[in-house]
């Protein structure tokens, strides 16, 4: 049996308790599970990311087959076929992320066939949490801490 190679992608600006619970569960699946850390030009960003690779490393560090790393300027298909990657995994809190992923997924289907796409439910604790709430609640002031891990609150609090 061949290794089995997954790869989770996000902007993790920052990264959530969701983020971190679909990972954990995404490493079961694999022999090793990349986490990528990717420019989305849609969005604006918040930390660094370097900051974000610094607290999603910490975050995940009690996962020995989950490798961090950043790109800006590639499509996350060319480092999939670059990594050995066959499945993709993709997180899902609700029906307006489904929507969004299957455009997302004919995409990357039609550039590279032979690359699956696996999708993991969020948990109800986590369903509702996103990254852009977070620093929305971080920008003005509230408490925002009860839904990232540790890692991460203190980047976005160097931020602020």
């Amino acid at each position: 049996m061949s290794n089995r190679i997954g790869l989770f992608t996000g902007s993790f600006d920052p990264v959530t308790l969701g983020h971190v619970d679909v990972i954990e569960r995404a490493s079961h699946l694999f022999d090793t599970l990349y986490v990528g850390i990717f420019f989305n030009q849609d969005k604006q960003g918040f930390l660094a990311i370097e900051d974000r690779e610094v607290a999603l490393k910490k975050a995940l560090a009690h996962l020995p087959n989950v490798s961090v790393f950043t790109t800006q300027t590639r499509l996350v298909v060319d480092v999939a076929k670059e990594l050995g990657v066959t499945t993709l995994v993709r997180g899902l809190r609700g029906a307006e992320d489904m929507a969004y992923e299957a455009s997302l997924d004919f995409f990357n289907h039609d550039l590279a066939p032979d690359l699956d796409t696996v999708y993991l439910m969020a948990k109800p604790a986590y369903r509702y949490i996103s990254s852009s709430r977070v620093r929305e609640l971080a920008v003005f002031g509230a408490d925002f801490s009860a839904y990232l891990p540790e890692s991460a609150v203190e980047e976005v609090r160097k931020r602020l």
